[in-house]
């Protein structure tokens, strides 16, 4: 690890007062979540169908229970931990220091950790709700249905997660951008960078220091006053918050 790319992250983080953090599946990959695009991700992976084909609004009509079959075996880890990643983030907003995460991953590890401002860009496993009467489901429920879940009401019920062919929440990326727009600092970390809308909410940044994280280069890499090719959570680990 460069000590000196991390002297420079703790530099801008002791300077900076609005930080905002934007994450994706690296962040989560340190507490045993498997990613998408690695070469043990989902989608180097063998299946019936792509996991893009299975994780689209289509698919999860059409084929329902092939759907839930692949969603509770593949995307669901209910044991999962928050890691250093997530403590230290969490640590930040308590401080004072950072005014939100904004976060492509949908396990809701950011606020087991303590985090309060957390835009769920693509929605959260833990949250399910019923089509027909929108009653609310927990993620056990879920998990631990023999097949696909209905409700009381006889209704299907379909997790808060956004799938392909559905759009991101309004609310949510309004609040996202408008949180990135107003930072001094943001820090992207363990995305690759290429998957929009998402990835496209980084150009509402305007502040003082863009920083990324992140174990592999990315193509925003040339914009960014600091690059730190190393696991999230252990560069994490490093920052004292102060």
């Amino acid at each position: 690890m460069d000590q000196n790319k991390i002297n420079r992250l703790q530099e801008i983080i002791d300077e900076s007062s609005r930080i905002v953090f934007f994450g994706g599946a690296g962040v989560s990959t340190e507490s045993n979540i498997p990613d998408f695009r690695s070469t043990d991700g989902l989608y180097n992976q063998t299946y019936k169908y792509p996991p893009e084909t299975i994780i689209s609004a289509t698919f999860f009509w059409q084929r329902t229970d092939e759907f839930y079959e692949f969603y509770k075996d593949r995307m669901l880890y209910l044991d999962a931990k928050p890691n250093k990643a997530h403590l230290k983030l969490a640590e930040l907003e308590n401080a004072g220091k950072l005014s939100a995460v904004v976060t492509q991953n949908i396990d809701g590890l950011h606020q087991v950790a303590g985090s309060k401002k957390v835009y769920e860009l693509h929605g959260s496993v833990l949250r399910n709700y019923c089509t027909k009467c929108r009653k609310f489901h927990s993620v056990n429920e879920v998990k631990n249905a023999k097949g696909v879940p209905y409700c009381e009401c006889g209704g299907l019920i379909k997790p808060d997660v956004v799938l392909y062919e559905e759009g991101l929440d309004n609310d949510v990326l309004s609040g996202a951008v408008q949180a990135i727009a107003s930072a001094d600092t943001l820090i992207i970390g363990g995305t690759s960078l290429v998957v929009y809308p998402a990835a496209g909410l980084i150009d509402y940044f305007h502040g003082k220091h863009l920083v990324l994280i992140n174990r592999d280069a990315t193509s925003r890499d040339k914009q960014a006053e600091l690059c730190i090719y190393d696991s999230i959570g252990e560069v994490f680990d490093q920052i004292e918050v102060r």
